[in-house]
């Protein structure tokens, strides 16, 4: 790997995700939480934070499985779903469906397993397209993306890739969502629901037009019918802090919770990764297990739920892209989501 994958941690995260996600190719293919199940140590952190209603609703926490990765690929899916319902969780999303060292698994085992957990699989993460014309990608494969999605009862199949296809202009992402209306439709058509999932880039500036910003293209020229978005919530306030002035100096400051207040419904599902602030970083953040950073998850998550419509069904997957110890992260981020209490 080469020195600029060290030391760029989003460039990382997306090359790190794709190898995992090229690994699926070769595959063969809610209950509510009640106080009883409450997570270890959410008992504590309530009464610090609150007697309120909760913030989190019921039988929506999932996990991106790319965050427990090292345990899917030495202990298999079977002891890590079974951990994950300890710690409170009733909802998975993918990122590749193999088990490396633990041996190989069909989509139909797979499925089992999630549901004799108790666990819903609520999406799943694909590539967008490479070089490869046989690789598993929603632009080279659709077909054999949608079957496994529909082999594995998701409602919801989506790509971690930015529309940075044909480049960052205007037309460039134009084109992009042209593709993602196409792969919005095929999958409607299965009775999923297309999603994509941002990283900080997404709230860059057109390169031909420096007012315009891309992820604005974005929500502009795909269907709201076809295409919805999976806001990573800690991507999104890196993206504020990266570009919250454009490339002539102009300020041009934005809030990631705008975006759902103004669409909703485009926004099923969210990812909830957080970071300490520091200015000195790059991306303005240090992640960090969700609870021990600085993005104000009672709010966000409150602002969204108090929202009202027979459409809205919000689903949050923590996530963290190199947890320290996986699981303690799994275990933590999960007690502290389940803590939280909306203000008397």
């Amino acid at each position: 790997m080469s020195r600029t994958h060290h030391t760029d941690p989003e460039l990382t995260h997306r090359l790190s995700r794709r190898n995992m996600l090229g690994v699926a190719a070769g595959a063969t293919a809610a209950a509510l939480l009640g106080a009883a199940a409450a997570p270890a140590g959410a008992a504590t952190a309530t009464a610090a934070l609150g007697r309120g209603r909760p913030v989190l609703p019921p039988g929506r926490l999932g996990i991106q499985l790319y965050s427990v990765r090292d345990k899917v690929s030495t202990l298999g899916f079977a002891p890590v779903f079974a951990e994950l319902r300890k710690y409170g969780y009733d909802e998975v999303e993918f990122a590749g469906y193999t088990q490396g060292s633990a041996g190989p698994i069909t989509l139909a085992q797979l499925r089992r397993l999630a549901r004799d957990n108790g666990l819903n699989p609520i999406g799943s993460h694909v590539g967008y397209y490479a070089d490869d014309p046989n690789a598993y990608t929603f632009a080279q494969n659709l077909d054999k993306v949608l079957d496994d999605a529909q082999a594995l009862g998701l409602k919801h199949i989506g790509t971690a890739s930015g529309p940075f296809r044909y480049g960052s202009t205007v037309d460039a992402w134009k084109r992009a969502a042209e593709e993602f209306n196409t792969y919005g439709a095929a999958a409607r058509a299965r009775g999923m629901k297309f999603y994509q999932h941002n990283h900080s880039d997404e709230f860059s500036f057109a390169t031909d037009n420096p007012r315009v910003r891309l992820y604005d293209v974005l929500l502009a020229e795909t269907d709201p019918e076809l295409v919805y978005l999976e806001m990573d919530i800690f991507w999104a306030y890196s993206g504020q802090f990266r570009f919250s002035k454009r490339p002539d100096g102009t300020p041009a400051p934005f809030e990631p919770l705008d975006y759902i207040l103004r669409q909703p419904h485009r926004y099923p599902l969210f990812h909830v990764k957080d970071g300490v602030s520091d200015p000195s970083n790059q991306y303005g953040y240090r992640m960090t297990d969700v609870g021990d950073g600085d993005i104000d998850y009672r709010r966000f998550i409150s602002a969204v739920t108090r929202l009202r419509g027979e459409r809205l069904a919000h689903h949050w997957q923590v996530e963290h892209d190199n947890p320290t110890e996986s699981f303690t992260f799994a275990r933590r981020s999960s007690a502290h989501l389940h803590s939280l209490r909306e203000r008397c």
